[in-house]
């Protein structure tokens, strides 16, 4: 297991990586003006299993895989890409509410399901080949083979990565879906967050699909 002094180090980088303006960070920010603070916690929760399934690939060599194959890292960031290409579509087609929920949002039934919302964070992640091969070159920086399992200090350290990234995502899922609330009352205001939210979409597809491997 790492030292005390190893996790709380390694704590506050995460932290500061949460902090730290990207794509997953923006996608919670943006999912929860436009969704609501509840599925953006959704959207959180997803992020954060996704972050598991990268730290267990870093754990069992797959990520090594990834960061060797060129043919592996260009599908993986192409399904990515397309399926954020897919939300932008959807997005910048949604019309605005006819009617509102009682806490002023679009009606649940026409709103993804809270599932739904974890399944997009869990896709957002693991379509991120650059977020596995910065797990690879990151995590085994914080273990040490003197101190027993490296494979399972790794998990150690995903899952205080989970945590930390667990609670600067959460509070800006809460803190937005606050704002958001605010603006969907409004139908103009719903069909320019719709289309603002489409256009985030698509820049962050556009990203991934130009991603390079360096």
């Amino acid at each position: 297991m790492p030292s005390i002094e190893t996790l709380v180090t390694f704590f506050g980088v995460a932290v500061v990586l949460a902090l730290t303006p990207g794509p997953d960070n923006i996608f919670v920010l943006v999912q929860s003006v436009q969704r609501g603070g509840r599925l953006g916690l959704a959207v959180v929760l997803g992020l954060c299993l996704g972050i598991v399934g990268h730290t267990a690939a870093v754990a069992l060599g797959l990520a090594a895989v990834f960061a060797a194959s060129s043919m592996a890292f260009t599908v993986l960031k192409f399904c990515g890409a397309a399926y954020l290409a897919w939300l932008a579509w959807q997005a910048l087609r949604a019309p605005a509410a006819t009617a509102q929920g009682p806490d002023g949002l679009a009606p649940a039934t026409q709103a993804p399901g809270w599932w739904k919302m974890v399944g997009r964070g869990i896709v957002m992640n693991l379509t991120n080949p650059k977020v596995l091969i910065f797990f690879l070159a990151f995590l085994p920086q914080f273990a040490d083979p003197a101190r027993g399992s490296v494979a399972l200090q790794l998990m150690v350290l995903g899952l205080v990565f989970m945590l930390a990234t667990m609670l600067v995502f959460g509070a800006i899922a809460c803190f937005s879906g606050v704002f958001g609330a605010l603006l969907m009352r409004s139908a103009r205001a719903q069909t320019v967050l719709n289309r603002v939210a489409g256009l985030v979409f698509l820049g962050l597809a556009l990203r991934l699909a130009t991603a390079q491997r360096s």
